[in-house]
């Protein structure tokens, strides 16, 4: 008798152990990040923007770029491909880092990128917070808009100061 004839044989198999993805899509929801390609260039061109920025009292430059590096990398895993420089321009125009910004904004981004570079909860819910419409536009639409539609475009409810 062969060796292979002495084999048990494999009983049934089904698919369902716990975090299991079953679709080819990869999951999403709050706080799933936006997955893409060359990301770490991202993080490049968002420093790069971030040499222009206009940071309030208190603010850090660490916790914008890391703010500001997650809503650019979301814009671009919306149109499906690798981060460029005008995804960190919106992202900064957004959260009004460029100069210009209405000073409700700034006080608005304040308590949401205290402590960002360090807190990936955080860096989330900043990039979470833009609406997917204005990630849609272009950059320059975002920051010549930002004085009548920033409460729209980061979900804030009217009359929030």
């Amino acid at each position: 008798m062969r060796p292979s004839n002495r084999l048990s044989v494999p009983g049934h198999w089904s698919q369902d152990r716990p975090a299991e993805l079953l679709s080819l899509r990869p999951p999403e929801g709050p706080r799933f990040g936006a997955t893409g390609s060359d990301l770490g260039f991202g993080l490049k061109l968002a420093k790069r923007v971030a040499e222009g920025a206009v940071l309030a009292e208190g603010e850090h430059l660490g916790d914008v770029v890391a703010g500001c590096f997650a809503c650019g990398c979301r814009r671009a895993s919306i149109f499906h491909r690798s981060p460029v420089i005008h995804d960190f321009e919106l992202a900064f125009a957004v959260w009004g880092f460029l100069p210009g910004a209405p000073a409700p904004i700034v006080a608005h981004r304040r308590p949401l990128f205290a402590g960002a570079a360090h807190d990936y909860v955080r860096q989330r819910a900043i990039a979470d917070a833009v609406s997917d419409d204005a990630l849609r536009l272009p950059a320059g639409d975002v920051h010549s808009g930002l004085a009548a539609n920033w409460r729209k475009w980061l979900s804030v409810p009217a009359g929030t100061p």
